[in-house]
């Protein structure tokens, strides 16, 4: 078969995605990805073919900063749908299967009807998808104090509608297909797959047929970590990592950061990510670029981070206790499984200080938690992809025709 997989997410969606087209790659299909060009030069390295999707993911956040107007709002999401359409009909051209992964994917299941090809949606998060038994993400919009879970997600649905809708049905009509009336309904499916380990991020209904959770998508990360970390590693104890992914944080976090580690007698790693943290020029701390987490993470004493799907699950599988800083979306959610598991501690949602991070550090580096945080690895599971690539090629196909 040929298959297509497309993310319009950051790393912590496109990594996932680059698993299960491995898995596929490795059982003989043929597949292409869409992705943001971010990723582009790093997955054309590993020889697969990239459609890229969108604006540069990095350059964009760096210049819009700031609250954006109503205006600017309505004009984004829809050049956000426009794009899909037009990239995504392009990169699908013969293929099979299309598979839509992670946040705001509005195009993929029009164009897979069009071609008269399967379409799966998956998620990485159990809460960005409709559930009586949770909220949906938080946002701004929310209603304070509101806890009708059914309410909070119909409200959901009238904005998708909404901002959404509109723009998605006039691609539509333009391919003479007849309207949407639930967006939300129509992108996820009445049988969408869960890519989240069940012990770290469980569907919160045991047993419902109306979700597949295969594990989260993990791909086996073999870089050797460069020398210069790897000489600090094995220069003393175990550090402290800090890294906030593809999120902004101002300068400052970095001295945050050293300070909370320096408070616990602790040497501290901090990745600059998009946020350009530049850490300070002492023996104790390490500054790195992106690096091999799978590996990094089994040698320090915490991670600290923001709590996306990837860097949770691979701090989680590695044993590593954790101090979550969650900023947006799903991060919440992580944050709160890693304080009821007792893998760690969190803070409140914003910019860290170094107070709050020697507060949560704290609590993280207690010896009955790095105890915890051990024995859970062993539960998390890195056959992920693997599940969902032999679930996609025995039965979406079928289920399709």
């Amino acid at each position: 078969m040929r298959v297509l997989l497309s993310t319009i997410g950051s790393r912590g969606e496109v990594q996932p995605v680059l698993a299960l087209v491995s898995e596929l790659r490795a059982l003989g299909q043929d597949v292409r990805l869409c992705v943001p060009p971010d990723f582009r030069d790093w997955l054309d390295g590993l020889g697969f073919d990239v459609v890229p999707i969108g604006p540069e993911l990095r350059s964009t956040a760096s210049a819009h900063r700031g609250k954006p107007t109503p205006g600017q709002i309505r004009k984004s999401t829809e050049d956000t749908v426009t794009t899909q359409f037009e990239t995504i009909s392009v990169a699908a051209g013969g293929c099979d299967v299309l598979v839509a992964g992670g946040a705001l994917q509005f195009a993929t299941r029009s164009i897979a009807e069009r071609i008269g090809a399967a379409y799966v949606y998956a998620s990485f998060c159990p809460i960005t998808l409709p559930s009586d038994s949770h909220a949906p993400p938080p946002m701004p919009w929310r209603t304070p104090g509101e806890t009708d879970n059914r309410a909070m997600w119909a409200e959901d649905a009238r904005r998708w509608n909404s901002f959404f809708g509109g723009k998605v049905n006039e691609h539509r009509a333009a391919a003479g297909q007849a309207p949407v009336d639930d967006l939300p309904g129509h992108v996820f499916t009445d049988r969408p797959w869960l890519a989240a380990d069940a012990a770290l991020a469980p569907w919160p209904e045991p047993g419902d047929p109306r979700v597949v959770q295969t594990g989260a998508w993990i791909w086996p990360d073999e870089r050797p970590l460069p020398d210069e970390l790897r000489e600090f590693l094995d220069a003393g104890e175990p550090p402290v990592y800090f890294g906030f992914g593809s999120m902004r944080a101002p300068g400052e976090v970095a001295e945050a950061a050293l300070t909370a580690a320096r408070a616990h007698g602790r040497r501290a790693v901090v990745a600059r990510g998009w946020a350009d943290l530049v850490a300070a020029g002492a023996p104790d701390c390490l500054g790195i670029g992106e690096v091999n987490q799978q590996a990094l993470f089994k040698r320090v004493a915490a991670v600290v981070h923001h709590g996306g799907a990837g860097t949770t699950t691979a701090a989680a599988r590695a044993g590593a206790p954790q101090v979550v800083v969650p900023q947006m979306y799903d991060q919440h959610y992580f944050a709160g499984r890693v304080r009821s598991l007792g893998l760690g501690a969190a803070t409140d949602p914003g910019v860290p200080t170094a107070s709050t991070l020697t507060s949560a550090l704290e609590a993280a580096l207690r010896p009955e938690v790095a105890s915890r945080a051990k024995a859970f690895s062993g539960r998390v599971r890195a056959d992920g992809a693997s599940v969902a690539a032999r679930h996609l090629l025995t039965t979406v196909p079928l289920a399709s025709a």
